[in-house]
């Protein structure tokens, strides 16, 4: 049989690229977007969702229950990038980053789970961010939400084991996709204390991103998890400095640790 496999976000970027390669291996995907009347070029079906709107939420769940009777697979993947100092940030933008890259999944999750539950099996895979292992400047609330998520992942995987699923992340690091242009950024203020800083930094996030790796990577990385019987809790897809960010956060000293992020943004 077949697996059903919901992705949020699932219209561009990390989402049409990982539900791509599900597609293409037979699985019978659905993709969320909040139009999908406006993606005419998706392989898959796509549902009508806004993981900051719980109604919209149920809905798709109980539009896809009803008409596959089941969902084997959760990839939360919608999300939103935000940039910018922390004192000009307005906190209206950082709620709403919260609301979809925290909240929503966490709302998606709960919607799915009890249905998972009925079938004494399912598999949510939730993509966070290498971003979400460190607080990086100018993208603190976007490093925020992500690493958040990653710990709510550690605690509902534990929560529900015992009924028979499965809960990881895959926290990817910078890919060629339009997240960029998704981006909000907190404006640059001539005279500000942060304008050359932040004004560095933001061309070279968005280099790195136009300059990403083919995000069919992150695609064939959850194929790989859907395989494996015991899934493990987090998963990191990226190049190899991006991977071995993560294990220097954990052995160097804090201070060494932020000197060496400072002198890599060139603070």
């Amino acid at each position: 049989m077949n697996k059903i496999v919901l992705i949020t976000g699932g219209s561009s970027g990390l989402g049409k690229a990982i539900g791509e390669f599900l597609h293409s291996k037979d699985f019978k995907v659905y993709g969320t977007s909040r139009n999908p009347a406006k993606v005419t070029d998706s392989v898959f079906p796509l549902l009508a969702l806004d993981v900051r709107d719980p109604q919209s939420i149920q809905n798709a769940v109980s539009e896809l229950i009803s008409k596959e009777g089941r969902i084997d697979v959760l990839v939360n993947n919608a999300g939103v990038g935000i940039t910018g100092p922390i004192e000009e940030t307005p906190l209206k933008e950082m709620k709403n980053n919260f609301d979809t890259n925290f909240f929503g999944p966490i709302a998606v999750m709960k919607a799915v789970l009890p249905q998972m539950r009925s079938q004494k099996s399912g598999l949510i895979v939730n993509i966070t961010s290498i971003a979400g292992y460190m607080g990086l400047p100018y993208r603190g609330i976007y490093s925020a939400s992500k690493g958040a998520l990653e710990l709510i992942t550690e605690a509902l995987r534990m929560e529900v084991k015992s009924f028979g699923l499965k809960i990881t992340n895959i926290a990817p690091g910078d890919f060629a996709t339009n997240i960029a242009a998704g981006r909000f950024h907190s404006p640059l203020i001539p005279g500000s204390a942060y304008e050359t800083s932040y004004g560095n930094i933001l061309k070279t996030m968005n280099e790195h991103v136009d300059s990403g790796a083919n995000p069919h990577e992150m695609g064939l990385a959850v194929y790989a998890i859907m395989q494996k019987q015991d899934p493990g809790i987090h998963y990191k897809v990226g190049t190899f400095m991006q991977r071995f960010s993560i294990i220097l956060k954990r052995v160097l000293p804090d201070r060494m640790y932020e000197k060496m992020l400072m002198r890599h943004y060139k603070l």
